[in-house]
């Protein structure tokens, strides 16, 4: 066992001479090989995209879903270990369920984003267990205010509040794209379906196998609940997405 690791990264547990702990980088690069994911809060909910590869060409459209609703007015888009980050959509469900119980309203966006945190934050302390290897997006709009908000939560059970951001494989280019898309002005959800189209196919590698997009929004047009993206309108904008780029090609 040579190398940089040298007997360090046998546990959760141990820190190598620099301070580094290996597993949880190691489930940080399981996200880094996975299918980008980005999302973005507009003026008037969240959008969520999934650049989700297509393992098979006999794989029914629309199975090996990797967005899933939390309640009715939060949903959740991960990038990594698909199976892993079931567990964490599945402790989500129950957060919600439980402040629900106890108060009788819906659990602030915050508050759930750091239980979350601690859940996966817990799973890098003990040596029995190993930390989740997927990043996730947790997307919310208050069902009064009609305010979004965003959240990434990393395999370290780092929580962070994003106005737009992108987890996976392709996350730098695409966040570049979600920077300037931001910069100029303030979009619906409607308007910016077609540019998280166009992110994910610009970053998508021509080395990977194809990969099917995968949207979800909270937004007027889904009442401000949770719902997949209509497929026509998907269609639509992936069709205009393309064409933006064929003539970005063009011009250069």
């Amino acid at each position: 066992m040579a190398g940089t690791g040298a007997g360090y990264d046998l546990s959760v547990t141990t820190f190598s001479p620099d301070g580094r702990v290996f597993q949880v980088e190691y489930a940080q690069k399981a996200v880094e090989n996975s299918g980008t994911s980005v999302a973005i809060c507009c003026k008037d909910g969240v959008i969520f995209a999934v650049e989700k590869f297509l393992l098979s060409k006999m794989l029914v459209p629309g199975t090996n879903k990797r967005i899933f609703p939390v309640h009715k007015h939060a949903g959740m888009s991960m990038a990594g270990l698909v199976a892993d980050s079931r567990q964490i959509v599945a402790r989500a469900r129950s957060e919600a369920g439980n402040y629900k119980n106890a108060y009788n309203e819906e659990i602030p966006p915050e508050i759930l984003a750091e239980r979350l945190g601690m859940f996966i934050h817990a799973y890098t302390l003990y040596w029995s267990i190993r930390p989740f290897g997927c990043s996730v997006l947790l997307g919310c709009v208050d069902k009064d205010t009609k305010v979004p908000s965003l959240f990434c939560i990393d395999p370290a059970g780092l929580v962070y509040k994003y106005s737009g951001t992108a987890i996976g494989k392709g996350k730098q280019a695409a966040k570049t794209e979600i920077e300037k898309l931001m910069a100029h002005q303030t979009m619906t959800c409607q308007e910016a379906l077609v540019h998280v189209a166009k992110i994910l196919h610009k970053v998508h590698d021509e080395k990977d196998k194809d990969f099917e997009l995968e949207a979800s929004w909270i937004c007027p047009l889904s009442d401000y609940v949770h719902k997949p993206v209509p497929p026509e309108l998907l269609q639509e904008a992936e069709t205009e997405a393309k064409r933006m780029i064929d003539a970005e090609e063009q011009d250069e």
